[in-house]
């Protein structure tokens, strides 16, 4: 009986890794487990599935990130494994890690702020520049590079950045 849990939990976390490995296609320095996306992994004898959850309704990226979860557990040697859209609780940046926070900001995103911000609420954001790191920054769109971002702009260097809107 143990033997078999040992190898399921040794199955679960190989699934999990494979999976885990999976990049964003719109920001490919970050995971899907960096993300939150990537919520469970069960693994039923030789079957295994995955649960992810959306940045938000409609996101387009989430059917490559599909596909790419479902090759990566072919090629960690998962035979026809599936994967499962979970929608409820609704995805949030609080999800993300902080590794992949910093990853963000290392890329040039500036990294969501904390979803409990009395401020977002008012509009009232104050958005650090990953750049040079100063708060005196102003929003130029709400529609950055692709539907998470929004795009700012930096007032003490002048260069423009995306930011990874909170959800």
């Amino acid at each position: 009986m143990v033997t078999v849990l040992n190898r399921n939990a040794e199955l679960r976390q190989r699934a999990w890794d494979a999976a885990a490995s999976v990049v964003d296609p719109e920001i490919p320095v970050l995971t899907i487990a960096d993300l939150g996306v990537l919520r469970d992994v069960v693994v039923d004898e030789d079957h295994v599935e995955v649960a992810i959850t959306p940045t938000y309704s409609g996101c387009p990226a989430m059917n490559m990130i599909a596909l790419e979860i479902e090759i990566a557990l072919e090629r960690a040697g998962f035979r026809r494994p599936s994967v499962r859209t979970v929608l409820s609780p609704a995805w949030t940046t609080d999800w993300m890690s902080e590794e992949g926070r910093q990853k963000l900001r290392a890329y040039g995103i500036a990294p969501p702020q904390a979803s409990n911000s009395r401020r977002a609420l008012f509009g009232e954001q104050a958005v650090e520049c990953p750049q040079c790191g100063s708060g005196n920054t102003e929003l130029l769109s709400e529609f950055g590079s692709t539907s998470c971002k929004a795009l700012w702009r930096c007032k003490a260097c002048r260069e423009p950045f995306d930011y990874f809107k909170c959800h």
